[in-house]
Formats: C-alpha cells, structure tokens, sequence
C-alpha cells in the first residue's frame, strides 16, 4: 500500500463514542473552519451547518430525526453537525458539501476525534425541527466525538464495530482507460 498522511490512515468512523467526552469549543470552531477552507466550485461554499452539542437542544432536535438504528449510538458523540446546502446551487452544492464535511473529517482526526457520517434521517422533520430557511437542504449528519469502549454498543453492532477495516483495491476504482495503476 502506497503511504498516507497519518490523518487519512487513520481515520476511522466508529460508533462508540464516549459518551461524557465533550467537544470544546476551540475544537467545535477548528471543525468548521476546515470546512470553510474546503474548495467549491466557483467558491460558491454553498455548504450550512447546524452544530449542537450533546444536551443542548440542537444536538436533541438533530438526534430525534435520525433513523432509530442511528440513534442507539449517535447520542453518545459529543456532537451531532447537520451538513446542508443551499437550494439554488444543486447542480455542485452536494459535491461540494462532500468536500467540507471531508476537511471536518480530516480537522478531527487530527484533533484526536472520530466522526461517523450520518444519511439515515428525516428530512422534514430536521428542517421543521431546525426551523432551517426554505433554500436549505438537509443531506448529512455527522456525529464528532472522542472513542468510546465498543462493548457498550448494542450486540448487533459490536461485530460490525470491531471488524477490521478494508478498502476495495485500487484496480478495482480505477478506470485505467489503457493505463496501468498500481
């Protein structure tokens, strides 16, 4: 395997967070910054974000519009990050979306957090719930924390949690187009 930077090799997106650990304020800030630093397409940085911290009320409105699978361990991060963009810039607005929450990701793992990303969740209800404007749309929760102990996650999550990591070989996502990779 080629050599990665230590903040993308060891990136992991876990379940079990700690669930006293809390998320700084200096550290929340630090997230999305990277996020806004991320590029879009004509800098149009058409990403939202809505942050709540584990018991105040935004991490508890973001909390209940997660699918119930989602919510057994998501409540245990720090804090829960509803990523949206904005409506009149949907032709990029997700890939570019993609792109900030890839630079939060990588901001905590270089902090010494874990972020699991979320898609299973009531659109609607995030947005009522949020009172988010009309042009926002909901498209990712990300859940930012420190590692919790895994034997507190329910069974049927336990072996999913601690199997190892694996990634489809490079042959396989390559379109070579008549070139070799390695």
């Amino acid at each position: 395997m080629t050599d990665l930077t230590p903040v993308l090799a060891f990136r992991w997106s876990p379940r079990s967070f700690d669930p006293v650990a809390e998320l700084p304020r200096a550290e929340a800030a630090a997230l999305l910054e990277a996020a806004r630093w991320a590029p879009s397409v004509d800098n149009r940085q058409p990403w939202r974000f809505a942050l709540g911290r584990r018991d105040d009320q935004t991490f508890k409105r973001i909390l209940v519009n997660l699918a119930p699978t989602e919510q057994r361990w998501a409540g245990r991060a720090a804090a829960l990050v509803l990523g949206a963009y904005r409506r009149t810039e949907q032709a990029y607005a997700a890939y570019d979306l993609g792109q900030a929450v890839a630079h939060l990701s990588v901001q905590a793992t270089a902090l010494g957090l874990h972020v699991r990303q979320v898609t299973e969740f009531d659109r609607a209800g995030l947005i009522a719930d949020l009172d988010l404007p009309g042009e926002v749309r909901p498209y990712v929760v990300v859940a930012v924390g420190q590692l919790g102990d895994p034997l507190s996650l329910p069974a049927d999550l336990l072996a999913d949690e601690t199997a190892l990591r694996h990634r489809r070989p490079l042959s396989e996502l390559v379109l070579s187009c008549g070139e070799a990779v390695d």
